[in-house]
């Protein structure tokens, strides 16, 4: 299947797998979706994420996080900066997802990172995506 804009695709993917109440969701692997992957554990969103070498494409792994009652732990996600209309943003005008409860992430010409870190490095960059 032939997939424009693939961060959409992955972001999609584990919205409904995670209101489903699924342990794990796979997905076509790339660099930045690994890189996006990696925010998300750091911030606590995900469990864990994991590289296959499979043929004919790579695949990313991703372990959902649930908290007590088996909640899950991401309540809403989105994206931001479409295809089709890039949004960017200066270090100083970077959002705050719901008053800082959630987290932007953010690529920048310092690799990709959450918000919070894009505005210590006072650098600014396209914002990707919103998770609360």
């Amino acid at each position: 299947m032939n997939v424009t804009d693939t961060i959409a695709d992955m972001l999609t993917r584990i919205r409904n797998a995670s209101s489903v109440g699924k342990t794990d969701v796979s997905m076509p692997s790339s660099k930045m979706l690994v890189e996006i992957a990696r925010v998300f554990e750091e911030e606590g969103y995900i469990a864990s994420y994991a590289v296959e070498d499979t043929e004919p494409q790579k695949t990313l792994n991703i372990q959902l996080k649930y908290g007590p009652k088996r909640v899950p732990v991401i309540k809403g996600i989105r994206r931001i900066s479409k295809p089709g209309l890039r949004i960017y943003s200066a270090a100083k005008d970077l959002p705050r997802v719901l008053g800082g409860l959630g987290t932007a992430v953010v690529s920048t010409s310092k690799g990709v990172m959450c918000d919070r870190d894009a505005r210590k490095a006072n650098v600014g960059g396209e914002v990707i995506a919103y998770i609360w």
